[in-house]
């Protein structure tokens, strides 16, 4: 699963426990439903279940696969709209292409990160390339969104493309565990990701009976969230397994092990460590508009179907399939 890798020896360690550090209790675990999404690929629900309160400023989290695709099986995303946040999109196995019609676009694969900022509005298209769809293969990612603060629902439209060397990578301080930090600060070290809502997104990597104690800004929530394998969370070592998220509660520090013995497919425990700063704002959704009143979410369906939110470029890219 990792696409990013390196030995732990040589990296930056995340700072140890300090007197009066105080870590995060365990509030909440619970189970993703599985589903499908866009053309049929299957997801797993992150946040299913979950307050709104607790999740402020995510919005939605897939986990796409971890699925083995058969030839003709892989699929992704017809053209859509959207308007109100950020989607951060990041490609474990696998390969998407992507446009938008504000002219962003390019091939997310081997630890890469696509982060568009839909904004005031955009049209974008997520889907496997044809060699993928002929040939199959492993395929795992996810897909968060990121809520904005009401001052910056109509900003314009943007994309980063982070590839997976520009990944800022620490270690635990034991050296057990590998951390990619994609956005945010984590002890003082920044990730590449440029952020309108203040957050942070840490892949992690634990191996087997190791332990990850690393330092969360106070100010944020703590989501950790189980790619695959099992161990526990928070110093209570709350049991957690693959698909499953835990909420966490106040504190400046937190607490993640692998078990022991993972499985053979996994040999270590992958987690997702998300926070940020909650807006606090009323949010209205409708599909793939996130905005703060029924009002705006009115209007963004009427812009989407005047074109106003943008239009499919010429030559643009398509869903390939097989048949």
């Amino acid at each position: 699963m990792p696409a990013v890798t390196a030995d732990t020896l040589t990296l930056t360690r995340v700072p140890a426990a300090g007197l009066g550090d105080v870590e995060r209790p365990v509030r909440s675990v619970t189970t993703a439903p599985s589903g499908f999404e866009g053309e049929g690929f299957p997801v797993r629900r992150a946040f299913a279940g979950v307050e709104p309160r607790d999740l402020d400023p995510f919005i939605h989290m897939d986990q796409m696969g971890e699925v083995e695709y058969a030839p003709g099986e892989p699929k992704g995303t017809s053209w859509h709209p959207h308007r109100g946040f950020e989607t951060v999109t990041y490609i474990m196995d696998g390969t998407f292409l992507h446009q938008d019609s504000h002219g962003g676009g390019g091939v997310i694969q081997d630890g890469a990160t696509q982060w568009m900022t839909a904004g005031g509005g955009i049209l974008h298209i997520e889907t496997p390339p044809e060699e993928l769809v002929l040939s199959g293969g492993l395929f795992h990612g996810i897909q968060l969104w990121v809520n904005l603060p009401a001052k910056d629902k109509f900003t314009p439209p943007a994309y980063q493309n982070l590839e997976g060397s520009q990944v800022t990578l620490l270690a635990s301080e034991d050296g057990g565990s590998l951390l990619r930090v994609i956005a945010g600060d984590i002890g003082g070290v920044r990730g590449p990701g440029s952020t309108h809502t203040p957050i942070s997104l840490v892949h992690a990597s634990i191996t087997p009976g190791a332990q990850l104690s690393m330092p969360w800004r106070a100010d944020f929530n703590a989501l950790v969230y189980v790619l695959a394998g099992h161990g526990t969370v928070g110093v209570e070592g709350r049991p957690i397994r693959t698909g499953q998220l835990a909420v966490l509660g106040k504190g400046d520090r937190l607490t993640v092990a692998a078990a022991r013995q993972q499985d053979a497919r996994h040999p270590a425990l992958e987690v997702l460590l998300l926070g940020g700063e909650p807006i606090r704002e009323p949010v209205a959704q409708y599909g793939p508009f996130v905005m703060n009143t029924r009002e705006e979410l009115v209007q963004a369906v009427e812009d989407y179907q005047s074109g106003r939110l943008g239009v499919i470029p010429d030559g643009a890219l398509m869903p390939h399939t097989s048949r």
